[in-house]
């Protein structure tokens, strides 16, 4: 769901907010299944897992077939050319977050990175 979002965010011009919304769900996904490997108690699970090697195997030979078939079926439509937006800004929208933070938020912004270098 977080790549969706991140899609409109890059839709909208936003690619910035794309990468953060992407970075900060990723690493909160990473956290989570570190949290789940240290509470699975390793010497039971193993005769679990024996057991769902066949069931397992099975559901990703039927994914990689759903999957093959998909990409047979994709028609490939070339790249339509990109249309003319009048009043685009010269800076894209990376440089401009940055200008604003360096320039009039240029102290909250310190303020804001010594309270998170404190925590």
């Amino acid at each position: 769901m977080f790549a969706h979002v991140a899609g409109l965010y890059v839709i909208l011009e936003a690619e910035f907010l794309a990468g953060v919304q992407l970075l900060v769900y990723a690493g909160a996904i990473l956290v989570l299944y570190i949290f789940v490997v240290m509470l699975l108690n390793v010497e039971t699970q193993g005769r679990v897992l024996q057991k769902q090697a066949p069931l397992a195997l099975g559901a990703a030979a039927v994914a990689a077939l759903e999957v093959a078939f998909l990409i047979s079926r994709t028609h490939f439509y070339p790249e339509l050319p990109p249309t003319p937006q009048p009043g685009v800004p010269p800076l894209g929208n990376t440089e401009m977050i940055g200008m604003v933070l360096y320039t009039k938020y240029l102290f909250p912004f310190e303020i804001a990175s010594l309270v998170l270098l404190i925590a």
